[in-house]
């Protein structure tokens, strides 16, 4: 099984704010976890854009569902290029482009990673989905054209973050997901690889902590093509 280093910042009980690294299985739930923004993504927080990279555990965030919330926990890990996969599946980051969607809308390129989704409108999928709005999965806006496919050919640091409640947040402009590993995850999950998984969320002790689901979402497709709810 391939291995890779998980970084993580979270806020203790006593507001300490606490840095780990750890090493952990390479699949899809765990990278899922850690891979949505790449470094350099401005999230939208109380005091105005700050770049994923310089955000701290406490710092509150702008949503479109729960009005301002802490984040509590950081996810990163970095992925290599191509060349230097060494085992690992070839890196595909999606670049969409400055206002595809409207005005500032990303505001500025936004390079997703592959963990991440877009709150969008699917007119063609509103009677299948029971809603106007669905996450999607960055990579499935590709097109050429408003959104690209890049591989990149030096490491990229990517990010994910936990907030207390699952919640659409600001990234370059557009509405994104933090991060939820999805309702029932855990009985996809043998005992020990539950145990590793929520060892990388301290402020996690029991599955359903993680909460409900603002919104429906469609699935990750996995490099195994495995769907990642």
């Amino acid at each position: 099984m391939l291995m890779r280093k998980y970084r993580t910042s979270w806020q203790a009980e006593d507001g300490r704010i606490i840095d780990d690294e750890q090493v952990g299985p390479a699949l899809p739930l765990f990278e899922a976890a850690f891979s949505a923004f790449a470094r350099g993504t401005l999230i939208t927080t109380t005091q105005g854009p700050v770049a994923i990279e310089d955000l701290t555990p406490g710092t509150k965030l702008v949503t479109a569902e729960h009005g301002p919330m802490p984040v509590m926990w950081i996810g990163s890990m970095t992925l290599a290029p191509a060349h230097d996969a060494q085992g690992f599946e070839p890196t595909i980051l999606t670049r969409i482009m400055a206002d595809s969607f409207g005005i500032g809308r990303p505001m500025a390129d936004f390079l997703a990673g592959p963990g991440a989704r877009i709150l969008t409108r699917p007119r063609n999928m509103r009677a299948n989905i029971g809603g106007d709005h669905v996450l999607t999965p960055a990579r499935n806006l590709a097109d050429g054209v408003h959104a690209i496919e890049i591989r990149p050919q030096r490491p990229v640091s990517v990010y994910h973050l936990c907030l207390r409640r699952h919640a659409t947040i600001i990234a370059n402009g557009l509405e994104a997901e933090s991060f939820h590993p999805a309702p029932g995850f855990e009985r996809t999950l043998g005992r020990n690889m539950l145990r590793l998984f929520l060892g990388l969320f301290p402020h996690i002790r029991e599955p359903h902590q993680f909460g409900a689901m603002a919104h429906l979402r469609l699935p990750l497709s996995s490099p195994e093509g495995l769907e990642i709810a």
